[in-house]
């Protein structure tokens, strides 16, 4: 599939792996591509910037989410309180106590070397931009064809983030099909 991406969108691909990386993420998401696309030219990105959405806002929202523990609220609602918890860790056994045991060891081992996994979210992503290329007729899979399969529902944190601004497939489908659009 990769060899009809143009070399913007290739660079995505390795910029997400970059991101995930530097987000302590265990796999590539959806996001970590969206941010990709933000730093990479190409008509993308000339959209997401005349929409006001930047690379740094993206960065921002995708450390957040990375931050939260999904069950933390499950816990909670119980009256554990996991920051409490890491303090008291912290405060028995020293600073970063947590992060030097072994599982914490396997997870940044798998982190910093090696190819990332792609969630089912971002391949997802991968496969409607190639179907939207494929319904444009364009015989290359670029930036814009990632952003409209962004836009697709269940694409994970990407789209969510996009729909939040009031990005619609429709839309920015729209705004492709105008004059002057390059390919990227």
């Amino acid at each position: 599939m990769f060899e009809r991406f143009t070399q913007p969108a290739r660079a995505v691909v390795v910029l997400a792996q970059e991101h995930a990386r530097m987000l302590g993420a265990e796999e590539v998401g959806s996001e970590h591509m969206l941010i990709g696309v933000c730093e990479t030219r190409g008509p993308g990105a000339t959209l997401l910037a005349a929409h006001g959405i930047t690379a740094d806002e993206v960065r921002a929202a995708a450390a957040s989410a990375a931050s939260r523990l999904p069950d933390a609220e499950a816990l909670a609602g119980l009256g554990i309180d996991l920051d409490e918890i890491r303090r008291h860790v912290e405060e028995t056994f020293g600073p970063g106590a947590l992060e030097s045991t072994r599982a914490a060891g396997r997870r940044a081992r798998r982190r910093a070397w090696g190819h990332l996994r792609f969630t089912r979210d971002a391949k997802k992503t991968l496969e409607l931009a190639l179907r939207e290329a494929v319904r444009r007729g364009d015989g290359y899979v670029g930036t814009e064809h990632l952003l409209l399969g962004f836009l697709h529902p269940q694409t994970g944190a990407a789209g969510d983030l996009l729909r939040t601004r009031g990005l619609t497939l429709d839309a920015i489908r729209a705004e492709l099909e105008g004059p002057g659009r390059a390919a990227g």
